[in-house]
């Protein structure tokens, strides 16, 4: 049994179309019209492959192929159709469509599973829109946190808003959670976003289990002043301290060469934003990640040292809010050992790998195993419109996944 891997490709080429910038960037937001028109093409190929489909109070495009025993904890895949803001065709949309194209595959073998099988498309995986991410994965297993519905996009846009906009109802929160036990474990396909199978011409992966990111929003607070008449030595300037906070990241993150390590400065919010105003505030992002839990708590401790050194170098104040903060987690044994079997019927030589990004893998895990499987992308290229994974390679992961998806119906 094979998946269709022309009608994988289109399938590709359609959602490419949808919030298209330039010639293979997207831009599809979560929570917006965008967003729903991908779920719409999305929903007729659920229907083609006889899911039932529903969007829940989350923002969460669910099919739902039944099972002849439909009591029995469901086997979950997926990931996620909303993009980063200059992002590629691939990064969550890979995930999604893959699962589609294998529960359309079963369904024209006249395969009708023992326990039923749901495709998801998570709302809001990526987090740039609302600077919080995983909502629908957080959302659907009741881990949402205080405010989040507080949370503003770049227009002052709420995401409360922004779901009603959408359709949901947040006062119904309650009816789209899955009650504990109900899922029975989690499977996404992945572009790999790094370099490793690139460089090892290696075109699918066995994840070994998520990185721990580490999120914050860190607010410099100074003194506004006229840029050409305001001496240096008395300045409180808040773009010096960012500049500087910026650099001891970086020196943090690379203290110990070939460690997997890694920190990111990704935004910068100035205010008054003029170019003869010295900076009285901004607001910058922080993005701290590691496989080895024990080193990023070590490494966070000596970057929080480092800001109070420099804010008070400066004559600043300062506020660290935490976005997110995770444990390293790892991908279970016995899926991993059928994904590992499926590779070498395929006469794949599959390498196991860490992931440094995370995924909607990584809230299911708190909840079941699950297991994951990297696509090679062209350079390790990813969150970019230059992002490509060849439909050849993404034939094979859905090949992969298709047996993945038999060995553990069996289970």
């Amino acid at each position: 049994m094979k998946i269709n891997a022309s009608r994988l490709q289109s399938y590709f080429e359609a959602m490419s179309e949808i919030g298209k910038i330039g010639e293979t960037g997207t831009c599809r937001p979560a929570h917006t019209q965008l967003e729903k028109q991908g779920f719409e093409i999305a929903t007729s190929w659920m229907k083609d492959a006889g899911m039932s489909v529903r969007i829940d109070n989350f923002g969460n495009l669910i099919g739902r192929l039944e099972g002849k025993n439909p009591d029995l904890p469901v086997l979950m895949m997926g990931s996620h159709l909303d993009s980063q803001p200059y992002g590629g065709r691939f990064d969550g949309v890979a995930g999604v469509l893959c699962a589609i194209e294998v529960v359309r595959t079963l369904h024209e073998n006249g395969v009708v599973p023992e326990r039923s099988i749901e495709v998801i498309s998570f709302a809001d995986e990526e987090g740039w829109r609302f600077n919080k991410g995983l909502f629908g994965s957080r959302g659907i297993l009741g881990k949402l946190e205080e405010g989040e519905l507080q949370r503003k996009d770049q227009d002052g846009i709420t995401r409360e808003q922004a779901l009603k906009d959408f359709g949901c109802d947040i006062t119904k929160f309650k009816e789209s959670e899955y009650k504990p036990g109900s899922i029975f474990c989690f499977l996404e396909l992945h572009i790999e976003q790094g370099p490793v199978l690139d460089i090892a011409h290696k075109p699918i992966g066995v994840v070994s289990g998520i990185s721990g990111p580490l999120w914050w929003t860190v607010k410099l607070k100074g003194m506004a002043g006229h840029a050409g008449s305001v001496p240096m030595p008395i300045r409180k300037d808040a773009m010096v301290g960012a500049a500087e906070i910026i650099i001891a990241l970086n020196e943090i993150a690379t203290q110990v060469p070939g460690n997997p390590t890694v920190g990111t400065v990704g935004t910068l919010n100035v205010f008054p934003a003029s170019r003869n105003i010295i900076a009285e505030e901004v607001t910058m992002t922080v993005d701290l990640r590691d496989i080895d839990l024990d080193r990023r708590n070590r490494y966070e401790k000596q970057l929080r040292d480092k800001i109070e050194v420099i804010t008070k170098k400066h004559s600043l104040t300062y506020s660290i809010s935490e976005d997110t903060k995770s444990e390293p987690r790892y991908c279970a044994d016995w899926i991993k050992e059928i994904i590992h079997g499926e590779c070498e019927k395929l006469n794949l030589d599959a390498p196991e790998l860490m992931s440094g990004p995370f995924h909607d893998a990584l809230t299911l895990s708190y909840v079941c195993d699950y297991g994951m499987i990297f696509v090679r992308c062209k350079d390790g290229i990813s969150h970019n419109p230059l992002e490509y994974s060849s439909y050849e390679d993404l034939a094979l992961g859905a090949n992969v996944l298709l047996g993945t998806v038999i060995e553990v119906l069996k289970k």
